[in-house]
């Protein structure tokens, strides 16, 4: 069974076509969203597809004659539909997944809003988008303004005339300041350390130390840090066009919030309408808890795609390989494993 139909599951069911596993007695996929696309079917319509970095074709079947200038949530999803229909994927949607707990002798039991399901083996390809993370601040309650977080974000337009404060280091921070920019009346960015900025090609050495240091806190126990964070954020030339105007001009992280913006301990304060949260999102693992898959440190140990504590359950999009490119070879390598364990494919083995 493959939960979640994003890149890292319908990757994952590829590969599980090709190793003669059927769709229906062989395996399903379980997703949770309304429609195929994944998580990119929840982008802001803003984020067109030549704004996207680093998109990798899913196995088999790549993405050809994408208009740049066309929302990434319309073009990945109508390529997540058509290759779903060309290798006549098995996903049943939208289907909520409750619980996966020991069952009867070597199964697991999937317990969903679909009704339960027998595996023999389960691949967890749920990603991250379902759990935006807000963190806790002094005064959140009295803000006055709105608060939202990136998977809310409706694009540019609404913070038209407002200040607005952009909190987070990453690229969809760095993404949402330089839209916001061109309407708003204000903007400050603040984050918990200084942004590093990554000039130059991304060497395929560097990207291997980079998924290297992911991996490691994976094989640890620990929470998962996104191989972004490791890597520094691409300098391009509309951030550096922002740069040269002072928007991307960073402030330390306030140590409060304020009815009317945000306030620091050395008595430096700013005027908000807004503060987005653009602070990223942690794995959507909660359905598994009931296998106490967990390691003392937070995070779920994995040797390669396979939980430690459980030789039936791999994570595939956790950790290092939470990137399109990552989630296509980590499919294929959970597939390999899942096969030498159980040998051929036999009805409801998967």
């Amino acid at each position: 069974m493959v939960i979640g139909a994003g890149q890292a599951g319908l990757s994952s069911a590829y590969h599980l076509r090709r190793r003669g596993y059927l769709p229906g007695d062989g395996f399903v996929v379980l997703d949770h969203s309304p429609a195929p696309g994944g998580a990119w079917q929840f982008r802001w319509p803003t984020l067109t597809y030549g704004k996207v970095h680093g998109m990798h074709a899913l196995p088999g079947k790549e993405l050809v004659g994408a208009d740049p200038e066309r929302p990434s949530s319309e073009v990945i999803g109508a390529y997540f539909a058509d290759y779903e229909r060309s290798f006549a994927l098995p996903v049943h949607r939208p289907v909520d997944v409750a619980a996966v707990r020991a069952g009867e002798g070597d199964r697991l039991l999937v317990q969903t809003s679909a009704g339960d399901w027998s595996a023999r083996a389960v691949i967890n390809a749920t990603g991250t988008w379902d759990r935006p993370f807000w963190p806790s601040y002094p005064g959140q309650q009295t803000f006055t303004g709105r608060q939202l977080h990136t998977a809310q974000y409706p694009g540019p337009a609404p913070f038209t005339g407002q200040r607005v404060v952009v909190v987070g280091g990453g690229t969809s921070a760095v993404q949402h300041l330089l839209e916001i920019a061109e309407v708003a009346a204000a903007t400050t960015w603040v984050t918990r350390r200084p942004p590093v900025f990554r000039t130059g090609p991304f060497s395929p050495e560097v990207g291997r130390a980079a998924v290297a240091r992911v991996e490691e806190r994976v094989r640890q126990g620990l929470p998962p840090r996104s191989v972004v964070s490791v890597t520094g954020l691409p300098m391009t030339e509309a951030m550096e066009r922002a740069r040269a105007a002072g928007v991307l001009e960073r402030l330390p992280m306030f140590d409060r919030l304020t009815p009317d913006g945000v306030a620091w301990d050395d008595g430096r304060t700013v005027a908000a309408d807004v503060v987005l949260w653009a602070t990223g999102f942690r794995p959507v693992i909660d359905h598994l808890a009931p296998l106490r898959l967990r390691e003392e440190g937070g995070g779920i140990a994995l040797d390669g795609t396979r939980a430690v504590r459980d030789a039936r359950v791999h994570l595939v999009g956790y950790g290092p390989s939470a990137s399109t490119i990552g989630a296509n070879r980590a499919g294929g390598a959970a597939v390999r494993e899942i096969h030498q364990l159980l040998g051929q494919p036999s009805p409801a083995s998967v």
